[in-house]
């Protein structure tokens, strides 16, 4: 295996030069676990962890290396390493954190595809599908929509999931499978490229492991059983792992309930592009798209010459970009203040000693 067949490229073999990080080893972080790391290298893997300045100076988590990541590390051990530094990414795939107002969590880093997997009898949904590709385009990642378990519905229904899709989504690839049938397969294998990262994204139970079984030829990824009762796989992924494989490097995810929009707005640009072009037409700089005369987004809706399931979808993310946004504004107004209250006490205990 070469440093190539990881993923690293020119770009990062100039980087390491002029980072001064020729004298450390390069590795890939395949897996994370709190505060331990499994790095991978050309000929090993290895149990890591941070080096006391880089844990101490990362202002937040996600400073610190997350699977995707390439670090320049250096053995102590057999097996064991110690992390040094934190290549820079080039691409970070992120979601709003979950219950933290403000932040965002870093899904996986140095992506070049995500593969967006939605099965196609009871996860199918076209507005989170339009979530998935906001959050790729905010990435700068190229999207390819893969839908899996077409063994369990008619050929009729999905050429009729077919169609939805394409009137609401373009110039997105789109592929259908079945990882029972192995159906589909080929056409995956056929547009994976060796030293290409390819991250997998979905709900729970959607067949993201399987998938990678079936592309890897082996039982490496855990899965569970279809239930009869919900026609779902049981969700057994939990943590993000990065497997290299002869059709380029897979990154497995958990199933994630919910994929909130932070404040890149690349993504919903490119995403409802159709809309935010029609946006520029509007009578009024300031038009909200809601009740305003000489609106081109409601004249559009009123001719049905845009989808109107989008259009609802879409102004729900952009309300969701902005109160991250407001959130953001207010968080560093309490830190300012906070700062100012620090440097106020530091000031009177100062004065005090005189």
């Amino acid at each position: 295996m070469t440093l190539k067949d990881l993923g690293f490229t020119d770009e990062l073999t100039t980087l390491r030069k002029e980072l001064n990080l020729n004298s450390f080893g390069v590795g890939r972080v395949i897996s994370e676990h709190k505060d331990r790391y499994k790095v991978k290298t050309t000929n090993n893997e290895f149990e890591a962890e941070l080096i006391g300045n880089l844990r101490f100076t990362a202002e937040t988590k996600n400073d610190l290396p997350c699977v995707g990541d390439w670090v320049a590390l250096s053995e102590y051990d057999e097996n064991k390493a110690l992390i040094h530094s934190v290549y820079p990414r080039s691409s970070i795939l992120e979601r709003k954190a979950v219950g933290k107002l403000g932040e965002t969590q870093i899904i996986a880093t140095n992506i070049d595809f995500g593969l967006i997997v939605q099965s196609t009898n009871r996860d199918f949904n076209l507005n989170r599908i339009e979530r998935y590709l906001t959050i790729c385009y905010s990435a700068k990642i190229n999207p390819i929509v893969v839908l899996s378990k077409i063994d369990l519905i008619e050929n009729s229904e999905l050429i009729k999931i077919l169609s939805q899709i394409k009137e609401r989504i373009k110039n997105v690839q789109i592929i259908a499978i079945s990882n029972q049938s192995q159906v589909g397969l080929n056409k995956i294998k056929a547009i994976l490229t060796s030293g290409k990262t390819y991250c997998l994204l979905g709900s729970s139970g959607v067949g993201k492991s399987t998938l990678i079984n079936n592309l890897i030829g082996e039982n490496l990824m855990t899965t569970g059983e279809i239930s009869e009762s919900i026609d779902r796989g049981k969700h057994i992924t939990t943590h993000r792992a990065l497997i290299v494989s002869n059709y380029g490097i897979l990154i497995d995810n958990p199933g994630m309930r919910e994929i909130g929009i932070t404040s890149d707005s690349r993504g919903l640009e490119i995403t409802f592009d159709d809309i935010v072009n029609l946006s520029y037409k509007c009578k009024f700089k300031d038009c909200t798209h809601t009740n305003e005369k000489g609106c081109a987004i409601l004249e559009a809706l009123e001719n049905e010459e845009i989808e109107s399931e989008s259009y609802i979808n879409f102004q729900k993310m952009q309300r969701e970009k902005d109160f991250f946004d407001s959130t953001i504004a207010e968080r560093k107004k309490k830190d300012k203040n906070f700062g100012k209250m620090i440097k106020n006490v530091k000031k009177q205990r100062k004065n005090n000693k005189f």
